[in-house]
Parts: structure tokens; sequence; C-alpha cells
């Protein structure tokens, strides 16, 4: 199992139209994935981050996340959606220990 996860800053203002229109634009397209499994996006409280937002979901293994980065809709997403709306990110996978 890897946990995918990633912790961003959009460029929107806090609570804009904007801000909903991706954060459901990506359940959206990412949920509609093969292999994506418990997809959440939560929204960071601590003043300790500067992220605002937190997009995390599961793969059963390697072969399921490969295919995921590699998918369509995926790189579409990421070239249209995320390369113009994401302020700055931090890209986190885990797997469980031991």
């Amino acid at each position: 199992m890897i946990e995918h996860t990633v912790c961003f800053t959009l460029v929107h203002p806090e609570g804009s139209e904007a801000e909903r229109a991706f954060l459901e634009g990506a359940r959206e397209v990412l949920t509609g994935v093969p292999g994506v499994q418990g997809f959440t996006v939560s929204r960071q409280v601590s003043a300790k981050s500067g992220y605002r937002f937190r997009f995390s979901m599961r793969f059963a293994d390697e072969d399921a996340y490969r295919a995921y980065d590699a998918h369509p809709d995926h790189a579409a997403f990421v070239a249209q959606r995320w390369a113009t709306e994401v302020r700055e990110f931090q890209e986190l996978d885990f797997t469980p220990w031991p």
C-alpha cells in the first residue's frame, strides 16, 4: 500500500469560487483515475505550516501508483490546472512501517 499525499497552497483567495472550483475539479478528475482509493481533501488548520490544503489517496501497490501517475486524466489535470493554480507544494509518499 502507498499513501500519496501532496500539501499545497493555491494562487486563489481563501474562500473564493476559484478555490472551490479547483478543489471540486480535482476530486472529480482524480477519483475517476483507476486505482485511486480513499481520496481526501483536507484544509490546514495549523499556523505552523504555510500550506493550506492536502490531497491524500492510497494505492494498492507500486504498479497502481505508476499507472495513476501516467494516466492521461492525471497528466491533463497537472498540466491544465495544477501548473497554473498551485503556488507551492510538497509531495510525500508513504508505505506502512515496518
